[in-house]
């Protein structure tokens, strides 16, 4: 496994961060979510990825009692505040100081740890002035209950301002985590250069586009049984975007390629986000231990000039580029 420094910190994580969003505490047995967060630490992934929403917190206790008994030392664990928990009252919502400090501490009791090594927002919050936000993320790393502050999904415009208050506060912002794979563009012409800017890396979700680059989807045939697309309980609706003929048939065309680098699709579709300078690190979902091995494989690949633009060439106009496809939502759902 290699490492790479998160943004302009010294903190270094795994290039394949283990996510458990999708799956622990809904799609997988907790059993098979343990074995599965075995499987990372056995494949040198040092980095865990989730959030008090996933699952309404039940992901943050599957995930705390997986890595129950390692050093924690060696661990760096991530978790997220914005989304509705619990019973979803009026105050369990969003980036307001109130549902800032009672997430951490419920985050922390879940992740059976005394502080969290990354606390991210999960969202932009329109509803919340951001001073207060920040100030209560200021107060956060002052206490020890997170070592380092990132947001999620932010555009340019908001890393911007939150970057600046930041400062003023005597901290700073070194990560977004937002959704990046061959298909899916969108940070590159705006959050990617003010990122490089302001020092801060990129955390990427969903590198294979929710299964989709892994090329098991076959145009004009029946998704597998088993699979995302046939997953009820969300997966069926996020994946639905790339579910066209036209794309599984573009994503066919990088078998040959992935063949020729001799990597199987998913592992070349992990390493493709890699590739980008301003990525510090791919998150990873799996739902079997033996998927874990496998894609962590792609970590340290290079991929060469000729064919990265072979990858360019199979994806053409199918991948979605508008800058204007980073937001949040408008109002608390």
């Amino acid at each position: 496994m290699d490492f790479r420094y998160l943004g302009n910190s010294g903190l270094k994580i795994s290039e394949i961060t283990f996510g458990n969003w999708l799956t622990h505490g809904s799609q997988v047995e907790n059993d098979v979510a343990t074995q599965c967060v075995r499987a990372a630490l056995d494949a040198g992934i040092s980095t865990f990825d989730t959030a008090d929403v996933y699952a309404n917190t039940m992901a943050e206790t599957v995930l705390g009692e997986a890595l129950k008994g390692e050093r924690r030392q060696s661990l760096e664990i991530f978790t997220k505040v914005y989304g509705a928990t619990g019973p979803r009252g009026h105050n369990d919502q969003g980036l307001s100081r109130k549902h800032i400090m009672e997430s951490i501490n419920g985050s922390l009791s879940r992740l059976q740890t005394d502080y969290v090594d990354l606390y991210q927002a999960h969202r932009y919050d329109f509803e919340t002035p951001l001073e207060e936000t920040m100030q209560a993320f200021a107060d956060i790393v002052r206490s020890g209950k997170a070592l380092y502050i990132g947001v999620s999904e932010w555009t340019a415009d908001q890393i911007r301002k939150g970057h600046a208050l930041a400062k003023e506060l005597g901290f700073q912002l070194i990560s977004n985590q937002p959704q990046y794979s061959m298909l899916w563009r969108v940070i590159e012409a705006e959050v990617v250069p003010a990122s490089e800017e302001l020092g801060l890396s990129q955390i990427v979700w969903s590198p294979m586009a929710q299964g989709v680059l892994s090329g098991k989807y076959l145009p004009g045939q029946p998704a597998p049984e088993g699979s995302r697309a046939t997953d009820d309980k969300g997966g069926a609706k996020m994946i639905s975007r790339w579910m066209r003929d036209d794309v599984l048939t573009g994503v066919q065309a990088l078998k040959p390629i992935a063949d020729d680098a001799g990597l199987t699709m998913a592992q070349l579709s992990i390493a493709w986000v890699l590739q980008n300078k301003n990525v510090a690190s791919a998150i990873m979902g799996a739902s079997r231990p033996e998927q874990v091995a496998d894609n962590a494989a792609a970590a340290g690949v290079v991929l060469e000039p000729a064919l990265m633009k072979r990858i360019d060439d199979a994806i053409g106009a199918l991948a979605e580029r508008d800058p204007a496809q980073t937001k949040s939502p408008a109002t608390r759902e």
